[in-house]
Formats: structure tokens, sequence, C-alpha cells
């Protein structure tokens, strides 16, 4: 009995064992005419086996480029397409510039900055005033969110002062949005209730189990 372990590795396993040992006999096959005759056939096979690569852009391209994986880019044939070899796939990709912009808080996000940035372009007035209570009560319900500590508007306020570098500023009297008014906050009150519940109700079962223990003992 032969064991898929003893078998020679196939670079794609997808296509199968069957797909590898048709193009190992292209490789073998001396006139270059009926060479090519062949590889064309099997890129038909390999088709019809992975037939959602016809949604892919340029699936023939794949294929072909497929083939000459498999055959350790020892197969000599005529390619509609540029013929790749082992470099064109151990080419490392560039690196992706990542952003080093450093945040203050985080559970605000960079977002809110920008909108932060955008708001002190405002000029003074009402609309300015609205935009800056909407930026306080979004900041209040982030930390909420994200923090399970309560936190009073003076917080909120201060922190939007720092970001804005003195240059969004609300009456320190401002009412933001209410705890019980934020659908997370809400939910994760909720939760708690009912573990608090669960808990006392466990505790009096284990006491009454005690207790009718205690009985029976005596």
């Amino acid at each position: 009995m032969e064991y898929n372990t003893e078998r020679p590795k196939m670079a794609i396993p997808e296509y199968g064992r069957n797909v590898q040992r048709m193009i190992e006999f292209a490789i073998s096959v001396k006139d270059r005419d009926e060479r090519n005759r062949v590889a064309r056939a099997i890129i038909s096979v390999m088709g019809q086996l992975n037939p959602h690569l016809r949604d892919v852009t340029d699936f023939k391209h794949k294929l072909w480029d497929h083939l000459f994986i498999i055959a350790d880019f020892k197969l000599d044939v005529d390619s509609p397409y540029p013929i790749p070899n082992a470099a064109t796939f151990q080419t490392k990709p560039d690196k992706v510039s990542y952003p080093d912009n450093r945040i203050r808080y985080r559970h605000y996000g960079k977002i809110l900055e920008k909108i932060i940035q955008k708001a002190i372009e405002f000029e003074e007035g009402d609309e300015k005033r609205v935009l800056t209570e909407m930026i306080a009560n979004s900041m209040k319900k982030s930390y909420l969110t994200w923090n399970r500590d309560s936190v009073t508007d003076d917080v909120i306020i201060e922190q939007l002062k720092e970001l804005s570098k003195g240059q969004l500023k609300l009456d320190p009297t401002t009412k933001l949005v209410q705890a019980s008014d934020i659908p997370v906050v809400r939910q994760q009150q909720n939760n708690n209730n009912k573990n608090n519940k669960n808990r006392n109700r466990n505790n009096r079962h284990r006491n009454n189990n005690n207790r009718n223990r205690g009985g029976k003992k005596m």
C-alpha cells in the first residue's frame, strides 16, 4: 500500500494528484507540438475542476500560472501569457506603511480627533456650539462604551478642551447625554442586574441546602 506521505509533494493540492501526473507526462513528451496540445488539454481539465476561477479576472492566465507552478517550471510549452519562473513568486511584496500617528485617548479613536480639527475651523456661532456639544456627547458615549467606570460631564468637557488645544470650549454647566440613554451602557447594566439576580438565587439555594443537611444530622 502506498501512502500519501510517501508520494511526491503536490505544489497545488487543490488540483489533485491526477492533474500532477498529467503535467509530469506533458513534461516527458518529446514533440513540442504534441506537448502544446497536451498542455492545452490539461488547462481545460484544470478549469473544469475549479469552476470558481471563472469569476476571477483573467482566470485563464491564472490557470496557466498554476500549470507552470505544478510543473516546477520545467514544462517547455507555448503559453498565451508571459511564462513565469520561480523568482516571479518568490519576490516579497512591498511593505505596507502603517500610520504612526499617536492617539491621545484610544477609546475616542483617530476619526474623532479629525472631527475636532474640522470643528475648530468653524466660525464662532451657534453652529460651532452645537457641533461642539455633539462631539462631547459622542465622546461620552465612546467613554462609557469602552470603560466600565462612569464619567462626569466635566471630565469629558476637560478632555475635549485638551484634544482641541483649548479651541473648543463648553460651559461647565452643559448637560451631556445620560448614561441611561446609551443603548450599549443600558445593556451592560441589564446584564449586571441579571448576573446579580442569578448570584443571589444561587446563594439562597446553597444556604437552603446547607440548612437541610444540618437538619438531617440532628
